[in-house]
């Protein structure tokens, strides 16, 4: 079950959808009209056993909404809530500890079992021009220092790529690899998008 909890974001990718349609294959509308509550995110999940995962990802960058993913994290973990713990995953680009200011994975701890951190290039020029970070030349060195961190905290650690041809994705395995944590592949879906 994904999880879309704000359309706000740190980064413009010229790769992303959120950059060039409103919908998903014609058919899924994903932008939001306003933030949900963490009680209409629960409501919405209904019995957590029904799903072999959860995932906080969506139109935007979901750890800006921090408070809610631990909030509807708790609620998951929470033993009344199912007889088996349902797994918890983020989908992040790594931002979240420029945005707050401070390391917000120990605030994780317990709560999600993997986070996928998009690290989307190979070095820092090619990450700027492509993503388009708010905070410019200091980004992607936070996303490299927040997968280390979050290998830290988090059970199940990974670092992606969007598999687009200005991408070195050898490379991106590598460092993958040198920071100790799984890389995935995730495919571009550009001619699925209806503008």
């Amino acid at each position: 079950l994904y999880l879309n909890i704000t359309n706000r974001c740190t980064n413009e990718c010229g790769f992303c959808i959120r950059n060039l349609n409103r919908e998903f294959n014609k058919e899924h509308q994903l932008w939001l009209d306003r933030e949900p509550t963490a009680e209409e995110v629960i409501e919405a999940i209904g019995a957590p056993s029904r799903y072999k995962q959860i995932v906080f990802c969506g139109y935007g960058e979901p750890l800006i909404r921090l408070d809610v993913v631990k909030e509807v994290s708790r609620k998951l973990k929470a033993p009344r809530q199912s007889s088996g713990q349902v797994e918890i995953r983020i989908d992040t680009n790594g931002q979240a500890n420029l945005f707050w200011g401070r390391n917000i994975l120990p605030e994780l701890h317990g709560l999600i079992d993997v986070i996928s951190v998009s690290l989307d290039a190979e070095n820092a020029r090619k990450y700027e021009a492509l993503c388009r970070p708010a905070f410019g030349p200091q980004s992607y060195q936070a996303v490299i220092d927040f997968i280390k961190e979050a290998k830290k905290i988090i059970p199940k650690v990974e670092a992606s790529v969007v598999d687009i041809h200005s991408v070195d994705t050898v490379a991106c395995r590598r460092i993958a690899q040198e920071l100790g944590v799984t890389f995935r592949l995730r495919t571009y879906y550009q001619e699925a998008y209806v503008r």
